[in-house]
């Protein structure tokens, strides 16, 4: 049986350093790709997170508006994970929309294996960085938004764990995040 996954789309920051909200790049192809990727993925819901610039949404992504998205990361992850929060899924699948390259196949390969392991918690890996996508399990949700704050996201949260499985995506995507518009 397929695991149960709802999607999040990080997509309320300012982009100070790329000059604009991230979420409007590339005419919204950044966040095209990204609620494809969680879509065909294996996502059932796909949230996608707004705050410093409020868009439409492609479906069947639904917004959600993170009224305290200049707090940083961690405000936009407990919009999300409070938009995921019903008995429909069992993890959330978490992608930041400043990765475009990341698509489906390591969305799957990192959600089956936070199905499969005991901890119900993945995250993507890239030679030796750790990336996105990133998958929790329900059970952890409490615990996650009790300990992000500010603009680290789910950092604290994964790093205080030794049972996180590193999963292996660096012959699907670069997962490299853009910070920086190489047109300014």
């Amino acid at each position: 049986m397929a695991a149960k996954a709802g999607g999040i789309v990080l997509a309320a920051g300012a982009g100070t350093r790329y000059g604009m909200p991230k979420v409007l790049a590339g005419n919204g192809q950044w966040l095209r790709k990204a609620v494809a990727a969680l879509r065909d993925g294996g996502c059932r819901d796909v949230a996608v997170v707004l705050g410093a610039a409020i868009v439409d949404v492609p479906p069947p992504a639904r917004p959600v508006v993170a009224d305290d998205w200049a707090d940083g990361m961690s405000a936009s992850l407990r919009a999300g994970i409070d938009a995921l929060d019903s008995d429909a899924v069992d993890f959330a699948v978490v992608l930041t929309v400043d990765t475009p390259d990341i698509g489906p196949a390591a969305v799957r390969r990192v959600l089956a294996a936070a199905a499969a392991a005991p901890s119900g918690i993945a995250r993507a890996y890239y030679g030796e960085r750790p990336g996105h996508p990133v998958v929790i399990a329900r059970r952890h949700w409490p615990e996650l938004v009790d300990v992000v704050h500010g603009d680290e996201g789910a950092r604290p949260f994964l790093a205080a764990r030794d049972d996180v499985v590193s999963v292996d995506c660096a012959d699907v995507a670069t997962g490299a995040d853009i910070d920086v518009n190489p047109g300014s």
